[in-house]
């Protein structure tokens, strides 16, 4: 009732004494009675009705509060849930995808079924800067944080932040020292045991003895060599990766180059290089001494691992889009297609005795991926059991326009 609603009462509970004053002077009488009995009728509904007006007229002093918490669960791209009285009440879109959406309203410890989490949603006061670690959830790698703090009314509020990527992470440094370490273990034990034996008088003594043996020290130190150049340049490529290239490379020219290396110091394998071309070609932004690194791996592999008189051929022509396309395929044995996904990781072979036999460090691939990272580019391996292997590479050409450009097809074979 408002301030106005009461005066007017108010003023009605005097006009009604007025009229019984009024009534008395008047005595017992008929017009008395019914002057009254009006009057009354009259002053309660003025009264009533003005205050019902006054009433209806003025606006809400207190409006109710909306419930924002389901919108700043939903705001919220970690998974959060917010306990009451050990049951899950609410639970944002990114903590029933992965933990389902059964799981509204179940007890907080079935949802999780982990006993450290039990234990501290079943504390008192749960510290919210204590982490626990969550493995197996939504899938058998991956790896998340909880987080549980207070809230009003004996709620707990949950938190989970996915750390599978950074445990990744870790396990690739651990076990790429691991593997940097074993792979210089080998040469090096090798070069060792034979320098000790070449020490002994009598197998020092024999030529034909030291000179074998002095030839396998001399490969396993330059298989020691080119394994440490290319972890140092794979260091400076991941150093440089978030410096994007800004130098107009041509492509066209510098395949050439690489095309000519190879086929004076390739041997025999050298001849069968076959290199295609289109007119079509521009510049691509790119570092010159990364790009050829890329091809130099590239074709490369292709001479090792495809079979002995067959073409490995390098093609370079426009692809989807503005994208320079650079293909380079082999005649091989091809690759089963499990192994495709794992081939650019460090040190990963196929066949590991075969790639150190043929001089490969393991980590021709996982160079080429990175600069093609670097590059802003796309990377494709597609194999075929018997038949061959093609690694297509994806490149942005250079932001500049170029007026002509020199066309080669070359072929060249025995």
């Amino acid at each position: 009732m408002g301030r106005f609603g009461s005066a007017r009462i108010f003023t009605a509970i005097i006009a009604m004494l007025v009229l019984a004053i009024v009534a008395a002077m008047l005595g017992s009488t008929g017009s008395a009675a019914w002057l009254v009995a009006i009057g009354g009728i009259i002053v309660i509904l003025f009264a009533t009705g003005e205050t019902g007006s006054a009433q209806r007229a003025l606006p809400e002093t207190t409006p109710a509060i909306p419930n924002d918490t389901e919108a700043l669960l939903e705001a919220m791209a970690e998974p959060v849930l917010i306990v009451a009285d050990g049951r899950i009440s609410s639970a944002n879109s990114a903590a029933r995808a992965l933990l389902g959406s059964h799981i509204v309203g179940e007890d907080a410890r079935l949802a999780f079924r982990h006993p450290a989490a039990a234990e501290r949603l079943a504390s008192g006061t749960p510290d919210p800067s204590e982490a626990i670690d969550l493995v197996g959830i939504g899938g058998r790698e991956s790896r998340w944080e909880m987080r549980i703090g207070t809230l009003t009314g004996n709620r707990r509020v949950i938190r989970l932040i996915d750390r599978t990527g950074s445990y990744a992470t870790e396990r690739m440094r651990v076990d790429f020292v691991a593997n940097a370490s074993h792979e210089l273990r080998t040469p090096l034990a090798a070069i060792l045991g034979f320098v000790e034996t070449l020490s002994d008088d009598k197998a020092g003594d024999d030529p034909a003895t030291r000179k074998r043996f002095l030839k396998v020290v001399h490969d396993e130190a330059h298989r020691m060599q080119r394994l440490v150049d290319d972890l140092m340049s794979l260091s400076r490529i991941e150093a440089e990766k978030y410096r994007i290239p800004d130098a107009a490379v041509d492509l066209t020219k510098l395949i050439g180059e690489v095309h000519g290396v190879l086929r004076d110091n390739g041997g025999d394998r050298g001849k069968d290089i076959v290199v295609e071309i289109a007119e079509d070609v521009s510049f691509i932004s790119g570092d010159r001494a990364q790009l050829s690194q890329l091809v130099h791996n590239l074709v490369g592999n292709a001479m090792k691992y495809g079979r002995h008189g067959t073409p490995v051929t390098v093609r370079l022509d426009r692809g989807t889009g503005s994208m320079m396309r650079l293909s380079v395929t082999d005649e091989g044995e091809g690759i089963a297609p499990e192994h495709l996904p794992r081939l650019t990781e460090r040190f990963y072979r196929v066949d590991s005795s075969r790639s150190r036999a043929l001089g490969g460090t393991g980590l021709g691939l996982a160079i080429v991926k990175h600069i093609v990272e670097r590059h802003r580019g796309r990377l494709d391996i597609a194999s075929k059991l018997g038949v061959g292997t093609t690694v297509t590479i994806l490149l942005p050409p250079a932001p500049i326009p170029l007026s002509s450009k020199s066309h080669i097809s070359v072929t060249e074979r025995d």
